[in-house]
């Protein structure tokens, strides 16, 4: 089990509270040192002291604070993830294997793709997801910041629980973006501060199934796109792409999370990718969706980048090797920038944790994200 990472505290915009933590797993540090000396006292010396040189040199500042964060795709820990987990005795049994290597991040966020309630009739049969509460317990200790539930599950089981599930993410350190109780509350931003670096969340679905959030309802927030909610709505795109320059205009890195495309496809559809340009056009740094299920290509605008699905992280769905692989990416900001990434490819296993692939197998993921190589 990995030990929970230093108490990081994320805030919502408006109350903001930073706690500054010595970034960890971004580069080997090392010391190197010998033998001491004793230095022997110099000669006194007859000539005259040496006038001092002045100096005309400003000194130099100190660079702009890098900060890495690591993002995963969809995770389910309901159905039958959560019935092996029960038997392991470990409602976070899943996410243990990689628990060490994501919590090493300044800043960890992944789509939670489950209720914590189920008090409530299920609305899509057998694809109606929850899980215990007790996994924010194991979320927390593989280094979770961020989840957003701006998803078609986090309403699998009525507005009652999608209400407590955001509810009891209070005081777990783990901060929901994407849904609430009401319209303000699911479109309201998320902003985590690491060494006076601020890095703001927007989430959205365009799927549908969850409800979209009212005046006065629970629900998600929530975007028409092709192919599951209708077409485009240009005021409805404006007014979201009117939330993105609010929230660049006050942090430093800006990160929208879609859930948006197609089932079972490594090819964005249209929308996607006009979306996808319009975020970036508005002031997000990067744009990291998921739904697809699968991995899906990487696209540039403007030296900014969508990454339209990362794939599943967690998941029941063995019935084809696409949903069983996926990729943690690893994104370095320096001065607002993203300057590095890294991907690790990983395959679900039988007890369905994903853990990183090797060799031809990881190559072959890789391979099939389109686009890859434009990440710097």
């Amino acid at each position: 089990m990995a030990l929970p990472r230093a108490a990081y505290h994320a805030s919502r915009l408006g109350g903001l509270v930073a706690v500054a933590v010595l970034m960890g797993g971004c580069t080997d540090g090392g010391t190197t040192g010998g033998a001491a000396t004793t230095p022997t006292s110099p000669e006194p010396s007859t000539s005259p002291s040496p006038t001092p040189m002045r100096s005309t040199d400003s000194p130099s500042p100190d660079p702009p604070a890098a900060v890495t964060v690591t993002v995963v795709g969809d995770i389910m820990l309901g159905r039958a993830v959560g019935t092996a987990a029960a038997a392991a005795g470990d409602p976070s049994a899943p996410l243990r294997p990689m628990a060490e290597r994501l919590a090493a991040a300044d800043i960890t966020v992944g789509n939670l793709e489950s209720t914590l309630s189920d008090e409530g009739v299920p609305r899509q049969g057998d694809d109606s997801f929850t899980a215990p509460p007790a996994v924010l317990g194991g979320l927390a200790d593989a280094g979770f910041d961020v989840l957003s539930l701006a998803n078609n599950h986090a309403g699998d089981y009525g507005r009652e629980a999608l209400r407590a599930t955001v509810d009891r993410f209070a005081g777990s350190g783990i901060e929901p973006v994407g849904a609430g109780s009401d319209r303000q509350a699911a479109w309201q931003p998320v902003v985590v501060e690491r060494r006076g670096v601020r890095v703001g969340f927007l989430a959205f679905n365009a799927i549908g199934e969850t409800w979209r959030a009212g005046p006065d309802s629970a629900g998600a927030a929530s975007l028409h796109m092709q192919p599951r909610t209708g077409a485009i709505v240009p005021a409805e795109l404006g007014r979201l792409a009117a939330r993105v320059r609010r929230l660049a205009g006050r942090t430093d890195v800006t990160i929208v999370v879609p859930h948006w495309g197609d089932q079972y496809t490594h090819e964005p559809v249209l929308d996607q990718r006009l979306v996808g340009r319009r975020l970036l056009d508005a002031g997000a740094t990067v744009v990291l969706g998921g739904h697809p299920h699968w991995v899906q290509d990487v696209q540039r605008h403007r030296g900014r980048f969508v990454v339209h699905s990362l794939g599943n992280f967690v998941f029941d769905m063995d019935f084809m090797r696409e949903t069983q692989e996926g990729f943690v990416l690893d994104l370095t900001f320096r001065d607002g920038r993203l300057v590095a990434t890294r991907p690790t490819p990983y395959v679900i296993g039988p007890d369905f944790s994903p853990r990183p692939a090797r060799g031809a197998r990881a190559r072959a993921i890789l391979a099939d994200v389109d686009g890859l190589a434009l990440l710097p």
